[in-house]
């Protein structure tokens, strides 16, 4: 399939000319076990170069997730909350992690994740907080590094690099699925546009330059569409002037 891909070329020759480089990194959600959809990520991920930061969800994940990822540097295991449960009241917009329960009921969940997949990964893990829904209670946020997390990533640009003391914030930004209409690719046209605006917006300092570019995927959800626009997005950018982004491990401080 062709898509007019000139707006984000000439966002990214803007850059070039400029001498400057965009961080770039990429989050895929939902994983809890090896299957042929996680096979395709990880293939995609060497076919672009480009590691794969992969959401697992503590409570779901399988001991089978560990050695695929033991097998693959390319995959990157993550926090992604604790059960991937909705716990919002009927009408509002869906949060595991939203301020509708216990402050403490919260924390303990996200201190049993990470332990959940500290076992299973060991080193491997990022001490990367991911809320599902990308909603989180703001009360939450400065407890996080006393959970052992150094980092949280929703979605949308970032207002400041640090979203409490010790805990930096690393968002996403682009969606390609239709979750509200098809569940397949969302317009590409205006996926393009998107992109190429948010780049344009960061080129001219209106927000933070400095925080990674974050594609979000859902490989679980994927059709062959998704797939194509996501493989021939990832490409253009990697010829571009882009540099990866890999969440840093984790030290003695968060263990």
């Amino acid at each position: 399939m062709t898509w007019d891909w000139s707006p984000l070329d000439r966002e990214l020759d803007r850059w070039q000319q400029a001498g400057l480089t965009l961080p770039l990194w990429w989050r895929d959600d939902d994983a809890t076990a090896p299957s042929q959809a996680l096979g395709e990520l990880a293939a995609l991920a060497e076919a672009v170069d480009l590691p794969v930061h992969l959401a697992v969800i503590p409570a779901n994940a399988e001991p089978a997730l560990a050695e695929a990822i033991k097998a693959d540097p390319r995959l990157i295991p993550v926090v992604h909350g604790w059960a991937h449960q909705n716990h919002a009241p009927e009408g509002a917009k869906k949060a595991e992690f939203g301020a509708h329960r216990p402050l403490p009921v919260l924390a303990k969940e996200a201190r049993d994740g990470r332990a959940r997949l500290q076992a299973l990964f060991g080193p491997a893990l990022r001490p990367m907080f991911v809320p599902p829904w990308n909603r989180i209670a703001p009360e939450l946020l400065p407890a996080l590094p006393g959970l052992g997390y150094a980092m949280i990533s929703t979605f949308t640009p970032r207002k400041s690099a640090l979203a409490a003391p010790g805990l930096v914030q690393v968002n996403t930004h682009l969606d390609p699925i239709n979750w509200h209409g098809s569940r397949s690719l969302a317009d590409p046209q205006a996926l393009i546009a998107q992109l190429a605006a948010q780049l344009g917006d960061r080129r001219e300092g209106h927000t933070d330059k400095s925080e990674p570019y974050g594609l979000l995927t859902h490989h679980l959800a994927h059709d062959a569409a998704i797939w194509d626009f996501t493989r021939a997005l990832l490409t253009r950018l990697r010829a571009g002037p882009v540099t990866p982004w890999i969440a840093a491990p984790q030290t003695k401080d968060t263990e």
